[in-house]
């Protein structure tokens, strides 16, 4: 199924031009993946600035935490002092007999008043009592039903231990602070009282200036005590009104929107020694104040990819544009060959493959013309060959006083000379009638081997006649396998013509000539050999030069040149004559025909 889509899509794509399918490419190769990895660099790197900002985040909390622990430190210190110290004790639990003597009581008992000059970080102490003796001032208030109502009081005298508070300094115009609240047992009066030491505001607010991000102290009940922004200082995150999306959040860190900005919240609780609560340290920073630097080098990458594709994509087009321009040059002239035109030249240069293969199309073309001339001069040297054979038997024809009269004459005196008793000449004029009709019946029919042969026995044995005692002799050898294989008439016989009439003609005695017909891997190879004179090198390349020559006109040329003509129009170029000589020794001709007669191209 995959092969099956892969094949479709192949195909598919082999329909689109080179142009398109180039920038197609671009995009997919080249702008996607850029693209992706431009998105997910970017991404990673908001990320990376975003985990590194929460990081120092975290690491600023830890320092509130621990410089708010050095602030609570010396509040608690203070009234671990005051739980235990006896003088407290005998003020708050002696019944008084005037009012003198309670101001000299408060005269005299100073720890308090010292504690709040000697720790910056301790606003007031003040000490709620239940004697009724006592007379209230900055130091010692009075319990009264509402204030015993109030909640904070009312967990303070319920449970034992340390509770911060954000609550109300009635010393100072009922403003709110954070505050350590504590509830004193005096087990020798079976009494007790309620501490309250208020931290400082100045120094939680100087702490809360100098964090980088906004900062937040808050107690147990939602109240902020501390901020970066003072304007936040009194208000509840759990108030309606305020709508803190911080609220009733634990430890961790949290991502939401913040006063419609989308942020980053980090929460982390502290609990002071021997403390039954804690505060919470809370810092926001907005995620667009920190990634907004990482924003706008991602918006330069960003700009600087898009430039770069854009530079590359003009690139593509450009060498796509001059591509598919040389292909298309290339195509117009594909289409002028394809309609006949053969003198076209390819124009489009360069040596990248398209021009290449327009110089490969220039010698095509070349070489088609050249094929084309090299037909037309076969057509037209075969033309005239055939000319050429008319007019020769138009010239025998010319030159016989009717060769049907001739041959029928020769049949009379055969026919005497056999009644008479003259066997040889007998034989001769029967020879001779042979060849007369058989050079009458030339055409362009196709004759067996076995048919040429016996032309060639008459026509050697009228010669030896002719000649008469010693001076010729001959062999003709031929295997039986292929005296029925045909060729065109009169192939074999001018050969041996010519081997009597110019290789034997100054050869007195001892006259020889053979013909030899046998199998080989062409088909059937033929040899005519003679000892006569031979033939010199001169008059050698002056035979095989007529080979070529269709206007030659001297009488021993012609046979071999017709006969070498002849196998090559109708055999093909490899089937021609082929003569070997040696001056003084003789004469060796070789030709072979194919068996299946077929013209070689």
């Amino acid at each position: 199924m995959f092969i099956e889509f892969v094949r479709r899509l192949a195909n598919r794509t082999n329909d689109i031009r080179i142009k398109p399918k180039l920038i197609v490419s671009f995009i997919l190769v080249v702008f996607v993946p850029v693209l992706i990895v431009g998105v997910f660099l970017t991404l990673a790197f908001r990320q990376n600035v975003l985990d590194q900002a929460t990081q120092q985040v975290g690491s600023n909390v830890d320092r509130v935490k621990s410089q708010i622990a050095n602030i609570v430190r010396m509040p608690l210190e203070v009234s671990d002092n005051l739980l235990s110290d006896a003088r407290l004790m005998n003020v708050v639990n002696t019944q008084y007999a005037s009012t003198y003597s309670v101001v000299e009581a408060y005269r005299e008992y100073r720890d308090i008043r010292d504690s709040v000059k000697l720790y910056n970080e301790i606003h007031n102490i003040r000490f709620y009592y239940t004697n009724p003796t006592m007379l209230d001032n900055w130091e010692f208030l009075r319990l009264t039903p509402e204030k015993t109502r109030e909640p904070w009081f009312h967990q303070a005298m319920t449970e034992d231990g340390i509770r911060w508070q954000y609550v109300e300094d009635e010393t100072k115009s009922n403003q709110k602070y954070l505050s350590l609240v504590r509830k004193v047992n005096f087990p020798l009066y079976r009494t007790s009282g309620v501490l309250v030491i208020t931290i400082d505001p100045a120094v939680l607010g100087s702490m809360m200036r100098q964090e980088a991000f906004d900062t937040m102290i808050i107690e147990d009940n939602g109240y902020i005590v501390a901020a970066k922004d003072g304007a936040l200082v009194g208000k509840n995150i759990n108030d309606a009104t305020f709508n803190s999306p911080i609220a009733g959040k634990s430890e961790g860190t949290y991502e939401f929107r913040y006063d419609g900005k989308p942020s980053r919240v980090v929460i982390e609780k502290l609990i002071p020694t021997s403390s039954r609560n804690g505060l919470r340290v809370v810092s926001v920073f907005a995620v667009d104040s920190i990634v907004g630097g990482a924003n706008r080098i991602s918006l330069l990458g960003l700009a600087i990819m898009l430039v770069s594709l854009a530079v590359a994509w003009g690139l593509i087009y450009l060498t796509s544009t001059l591509i598919s321009k040389r292909m298309l040059l290339l195509h117009k002239d594909l289409n002028k060959v394809a309609m006949g035109d053969l003198n076209v030249i390819s124009s489009v240069s360069g040596n990248d493959e398209i021009g290449m293969l327009s110089r490969q199309f220039n010698n095509m073309v070349v070489s088609i013309r050249g094929l084309m001339d090299e037909v037309a001069d076969s057509e037209s040297q075969k033309a005239q060959l055939l000319l050429r054979q008319r007019e020769i038997k138009l010239k025998m024809m010319a030159s016989q006083i009717n060769p049907h009269f001739l041959f029928n004459a020769l049949e009379s005196i055969w026919m005497k000379a056999h009644m008479n008793g003259q066997k040889e000449i007998s034989v001769v004029v029967r020879m001779l009638g042979k060849m007369i009709r058989q050079n009458l019946e030339v055409g362009n029919r196709r004759i067996a081997i076995r048919d040429e042969i016996e032309v060639v026995r008459c026509y050697l044995e009228i010669q030896k006649f002719r000649y008469g005692g010693d001076r010729l002799s001959f062999l003709l050898d031929v295997d039986e396998s292929c005296a029925s294989v045909e060729l065109p008439p009169l192939v074999i016989q001018p050969l041996v013509e010519n081997a009597v009439v110019h290789g034997l003609d100054h050869v007195e005695q001892g006259g020889f000539v053979s013909v030899r017909v046998y199998r080989n891997e062409e088909g059937v190879g033929i040899e005519i050999k003679d000892n006569g004179s031979g033939i010199d090198e001169e008059r050698m390349g002056s035979i095989l030069r007529s080979f070529d020559d269709m206007e030659e006109e001297e009488q021993y040329r012609i046979g071999l040149r017709n006969v070498h003509q002849r196998l090559i129009m109708i055999y093909g170029e490899s089937f021609g004559l082929r003569i070997e000589s040696v001056l003084g020794e003789g004469t060796f001709i070789t030709f072979n025909i194919p068996t299946g007669g077929l013209r070689h191209a």
